[in-house]
């Protein structure tokens, strides 16, 4: 059986696993781990075939979200970046006992564009997919710089995500693809509708993949969630404006206890 990278730190009363986007792998999550291992429990996983969880093919969205499941603790606050964000979704539908509170950052229910629905073009999300083939590398670097374009902090935000990236051995083209097929497809609009734990979304103002306007569309869609727009940050808030990131985490585990 394969088994994913997971490791806990912290002593908090509360569980908290933190699922990184596309690309990436739990180093990202470096500049906020020490704060928030002082408050929690803390998981930091690489999602199946990324960072050193390196034995796995590409998967579904469902397959990937019960492979994660299996080594979590038996209930946890579930927080998903970007693509991550759809993998906690994903566990907060199918075993939401397992959930005390969903927390999707810089997600979106669905990345696509439709005709009412603001996102991602899908021939942009297949052009990256042709462009891994040719140029791999070049590639994930353009798609790192699109997550932080516009900020005050862009470059150094930038710098970051890539020493993520390279800290270890990229992810096979294969799981990369996948990961891209996930974010071209999933739509959860509808079954997230119905969801009745706490729900906290947060978004950065300046964020070019997942806009700003599917906030109010998903204020209206599901009014049991809470919405939280980091003003001056993009697609990676957590490593540009970690001081208010963290505050809105622990201002929710206060409510939750």
């Amino acid at each position: 059986m394969n088994n994913l990278w997971w490791q806990t730190v912290g002593t908090g009363n509360s569980h908290l696993v933190l699922l990184h986007g596309w690309g990436l792998n739990a180093e990202v999550w470096s500049c906020i781990s020490e704060e928030l291992a002082s408050q929690f429990t803390l998981h930091l996983v690489d999602l199946p075939g990324f960072g050193r969880s390196r034995n796995y093919g590409a998967m579904p969205l469902a397959q990937m979200a019960e492979e994660v499941l299996q080594q979590a603790p038996d209930r946890a606050i579930w927080l998903g970046w970007s693509l991550g964000g759809l993998v906690a979704s994903q566990i907060a539908l199918t075993r939401p006992e397992r959930v005390q509170a969903l927390v999707t950052v810089a997600s979106s229910p669905c990345f696509s564009a439709q005709s009412d629905w603001p996102g991602i073009k899908p021939e942009v999300l297949s052009s990256f997919q042709q462009q891994l083939s040719d140029d791999f590398q070049r590639t994930v670097e353009r798609f790192l710089a699109l997550q932080t374009m516009g900020t005050e902090t862009a470059r150094q935000d930038a710098r970051i995500l890539k020493k993520t990236v390279l800290s270890l051995p990229m992810p096979d083209v294969e799981v990369l693809n996948g990961g891209l097929e996930i974010l071209k497809t999933a739509d959860l609009r509808t079954p997230l509708a119905s969801l009745t734990l706490p729900h906290l979304r947060i978004y950065g103002y300046l964020d070019g993949l997942v806009p700003r306007k599917i906030v109010p569309l998903l204020d209206e869609q599901w009014p049991q969630s809470e919405a939280l727009i980091i003003a001056k940050a993009a697609h990676a808030p957590f490593i540009s404006h970690p001081a208010e990131f963290c505050a809105a985490l622990m201002a929710l585990s206060q409510r939750l206890n």
